[in-house]
């Protein structure tokens, strides 16, 4: 059985999700998340009853949020990640994103039909940090078929 690749990223917002100063992040989610679960690949995101996942607080932290998806394959994540609408988007987070100490992206496989919870990606996530790139946990340098990230990413 293919295994499918879950991922989790968090950000912190620099401000409350009701201030106008990251409106530009707010209203662009609809839009983004219609375009993840349109793109190839598409298998599941995590979600709560406004259509996205800004309401689930994995962290103390009411500023901290939690993006969690499963797509079939990286390539079809990649493609979704850095040539679609959600690229130009992910260029202007640090207007919106504080910069985090360590990593803020983890990736793992998933058996399908896997819907992984908040507590097993914040896990994954926290063994990356602590031990590196490993089977349990690992990010895009841990893939070698996929390769848009090194010239996509921001700085």
């Amino acid at each position: 059985m293919k295994k499918h690749l879950a991922q989790l990223n968090i950000a912190r917002l620099r401000h409350d999700m009701e201030d106008p100063r990251v409106a530009g992040f707010v209203n662009n989610l609809d839009r983004i998340n219609a375009v993840a679960e349109r793109s190839d690949g598409f298998v599941w995101r995590l979600k709560d009853e406004s259509g996205n996942a800004t309401g689930i607080h994995a962290y103390d932290d009411p500023r901290m949020i939690v993006n969690i998806s499963v797509w079939e394959s990286p390539e079809q994540l990649e493609k979704f990640v850095w040539q679609t609408v959600h690229k130009k988007v992910y260029q202007r987070k640090h207007e919106w994103m504080e910069l985090l100490d360590g990593m803020y992206f983890a990736m793992w496989w998933v058996d399908p039909g896997c819907e992984p919870s908040v507590a097993e990606a914040s896990a994954r996530l926290d063994h990356l940090n602590e031990n590196g790139p490993s089977e349990y946990a690992f990010g895009w340098e841990s893939l070698p078929q996929v390769q848009m990230w090194k010239e996509a990413r921001c700085a």
